[in-house]
């Protein structure tokens, strides 16, 4: 699989690369674009701050340049918390997009959206303080009305950025879950 993976508001930091060298280990070419030119992040007060100062759409059109080039490759978007976000823009936009891999986040879906059959699975912490039960809910019902097949797992008791084990959100032996899962819902693809 040709997975596009994108971080999260911390930035390009070692569990990203970490990230994708797992992914890669398991046969999947992985690619994993800065879309903050370098910076990272030691809060997310920080990074959503400096987020905020590059735009959404800035950091749209950052993200759809670095995937542009492999898109005709039917891509696997994924990303972490806002890099969730970003990917499951890009994927419901990207008539090519072979899934949806969302970690620790998602986002709004615009009224048009509309995919066919477009598998997305997504795992977030329970509870989360990004992802209320109520948005989730409503996500779920939205993701299906665009023609998604839409799979959530839920980790109580995680920390939001669960799989990032130099946060304090990590939770080991939720992480470890999600990647089993995860790859192997990359595995059916």
């Amino acid at each position: 699989m040709n997975i596009m993976l994108f971080h999260s508001t911390f930035g390009l930091r070692p569990a990203v690369r970490q990230a994708a060298d797992r992914l890669r280990a398991a046969g999947h070419e992985v690619w994993t674009p800065d879309l903050f030119e370098g910076r990272t992040f030691e809060t997310v007060e920080d990074g959503m701050e400096f987020n905020e100062r590059i735009g959404k759409d800035e950091l749209l059109k950052r993200a759809v340049l670095a995937a542009a080039p492999y898109s005709e490759r039917g891509l696997v978007y994924a990303g972490f918390s806002l890099g969730a976000s970003v990917a499951q823009t890009l994927a419901l936009g990207d008539d090519k997009a072979r899934g949806l891999l969302l970690l620790h986040g998602t986002s709004d879906i615009a009224a048009s959206a509309s995919v066919d059959d477009l598998p997305v699975q997504l795992h977030v912490a329970e509870p989360d303080p990004f992802e209320t039960d109520d948005w989730l809910s409503a996500w779920y019902l939205q993701m299906g009305k665009a023609g998604a097949d839409v799979e959530v797992y839920r980790y109580a008791g995680a920390g939001h950025l669960y799989t990032d084990p130099d946060l304090p959100d990590y939770d080991e032996e939720a992480a470890e879950a999600t990647w089993r899962v995860a790859l192997g819902f990359l595995e059916t693809l």
